[in-house]
Formats: C-alpha cells, structure tokens, sequence
C-alpha cells in the first residue's frame, strides 16, 4: 500500500498541476538594497558553512522527496550524487514503506555515491502515535547512515487522504521523548503548510535541533491528495485547502524572530538563488527546494546539478550586489519588505 501511494505521488507531482493555488511563498514582498559598488571579488565569495559536523559549499537542501519504490531509487542516487557534487544536504523522502518492508531499504540507500553529504533520514511524526519510537529512528538512521533524523509534519494531507492518520494527539511528549533518547540531531519540518511561531516554541521546549518551515506557495500536498481521491465529495474538500498555510517567507521571518539563533530551514515553493538569498537575510540556515529539482532527478545527476548550480550561481550574485562577503555579511544586508501582514485577531 504504501509503496502504490508513494509511486501515485512522484506520478502526479510530474504529471500534474499540483501548484498551491491563492496563495504565494511571499518573497515578492521583499528586495535587497543593491549596492552598486560591492568593493568584493565575484569569485571570492564564500557561500560555505559546517553544520552538525559536516562542511557545506553551499547553504542548500535538497528536500526530502521520494523512496520505497523502484523508480524511486534511481531518483534518490541521482539526487545524492548532484549533492555530493555540489557540496550541499540531502534528506530522503518518508521511509516508512522500509520500515516496514526491509527489501525496500535500498530505495533509499545513497551514501555509495555521497559518502560526504549532510544526508537527513525521515519519517512522518504521526507515526510516533502508531507505534514509532526509539527503535524505528534508529532503524531509519542507520539504514542510510544519515547524519540527523526529520520528522515531517502533514496534517492537512492527512486529513484529506484515503485512509490518513488523523490522530495527532500527544506527539510533543512523544516526540520530546525520542530526541532524548536518539543519538543525532531531530529536524521537525512541514510538508508544504508551514510552522507558526507557536508550534516552532513548542518543539524547541520539546529540544530539537532545528526546524524546516516548508511553507506554502510552492507543491500543495492537499492538491496532490485531490488528484488520488475517487469520492467527489472528498476530492472538493482536498481541493478547498490549495491555499492554505503560512507563506514561506512569513513563516521564515517571523519564526526567526521569535527564535534568534535556533537553526531554522526555509523550504516551500522557493524558485531560484536569489529567493534563497531573502530566505537566509530573513534568517534561514539552509534553503530547501524539492519539486523543481524532481523532473531533472527523473534523468541523470547532471540534470539535478545543472538545475542546483544555477540557485548557488544566483546566490552569489546576490552577495555580490548586496556588498556581501560570506553568508554571516550577507544577513546583515539591507532587506526591504514591501507591505506588512497584520494579525487581524488571535495570538502566535
């Protein structure tokens, strides 16, 4: 079951418009103050960064994506191998279909071909109410010798799937419970909705290591759902919530704010080098993206590169016209926000 759901996944996500809709990540709401006499050299601009013990070139993410299926396979060392080129992270898609069916471990299995890439494993954290623990976050860690473990957050396409996992209840306790006792880092990130300020407090009580946003306005996952549901009731409830969430950006500056210092990661729907430049003025250690890297992953490593290369190319010239020598200088730039979203009522 879960191997048939997650080759539905790549297909639609190839084949169809699964875009959020009436909503955008928020990045045109922002611009650098360009400096028209940099006092730099293109070439010595240092995009570089060490995280948990693994040296990045770059401040990018290759998001986690796909695994448990045939293709998948390919996909992934494809993926890992433009990583491992290029100098930046990688995270797995949900391993769940491995950990319950060993043979399909290797699906996800890259470190042949990226022995030094910053690799996530990655499971969703509604399975730590379904039995999940200690023992499943080892198995996943150790089953592609990944640096940190993600647990991803995806309540809205729970809700709307066939046979989603709709009980939520308990897992800051559970997941409080498992960074204890896990030896590695634990990331919590969204699949597409976005962390608030509120939840991301929480999970940092809870001690985690870092948070990815994953906000809206990039792939929406209740989309994705629409195009598998057959009950026409339950594809018009999926399709209702193409524009929900927090906009990437918002989440990324407002989480960033709350929490100065803690790791925090922007994804969601972010399109070229010189978003990602925003992205890290705003805050972000590291900037994921993942749809727009998956066609080229369907051909060769090189694809995936080529496709990569440009978003560290643009960054760098984002420092360059920002005066920017690494990525410390960088967000000190000038960032100017266009209009102001207001809270019309409620709290974070």
């Amino acid at each position: 079951m879960h191997t048939e759901r997650k080759q539905a996944h790549l297909d639609i996500v190839l084949q169809e418009n699964v875009q959020a809709k009436g909503v955008t990540t928020g990045f045109e709401r922002y611009f650098f103050d360009h400096v028209a006499l940099p006092e730099l050299h293109l070439d010595q601009i240092d995009l570089g960064l060490t995280l948990w013990g693994r040296t990045l070139k770059a401040p990018f993410l290759i998001s986690s994506m796909t695994g448990g299926t045939e293709s998948a396979r390919a996909i992934n060392l494809h993926l890992a191998e433009a990583a491992q080129a290029l100098g930046v992270a990688m995270g797995v898609g949900s391993q769940r279909a491995a950990l319950a069916a060993g043979q399909l471990s290797d699906t996800y299995q890259v470190r042949r071909v990226a022995p030094d890439i910053l690799l996530f494993a990655n499971f969703g954290a509604v399975q730590l109410n379904e039995g999940y623990g200690l023992r499943e976050a080892e198995r996943a860690v150790g089953m592609i010798e990944a640096d940190a473990l993600i647990l991803h957050l995806n309540p809205l396409q729970e809700a709307v799937q066939p046979g989603g996992d709709c009980d939520w209840r308990g897992l800051y306790g559970r997941i409080e419970q498992l960074v204890r006792q896990l030896p590695v880092p634990v990331i919590v990130k969204e699949v597409g909705n976005g962390i608030g300020v509120g939840v991301a407090r929480r999970l940092v009580e809870c001690g985690v290591s870092a948070v990815d946003v994953a906000g809206a306005g990039g792939t929406s996952w209740s989309e994705v759902e629409a195009h598998r549901q057959s009950d026409p009731l339950r594809k018009r409830v999926a399709h209702a919530f193409a524009g929900w969430g927090l906009p990437t950006a918002l989440a990324v500056e407002t989480v960033c704010q709350a929490l100065p210092g803690f790791p925090v990661f922007a994804s969601g729907g972010i399109q070229d080098g010189v978003e990602a430049g925003k992205a890290l003025a705003l805050g972000a250690v590291l900037v994921g993206s993942a749809a727009p890297l998956l066609g080229p992953a369907t051909v060769t490593a090189a694809a995936v590169y080529e496709k990569f290369r440009a978003y560290q190319e643009e960054l760098r010239v984002v420092c360059f016209c920002t005066g920017s020598q690494d990525l410390a200088s960088l967000r000190r730039a000038t960032l100017r926000r266009v209009a102001n979203w207001e809270v019309l009522r409620g709290s974070e």
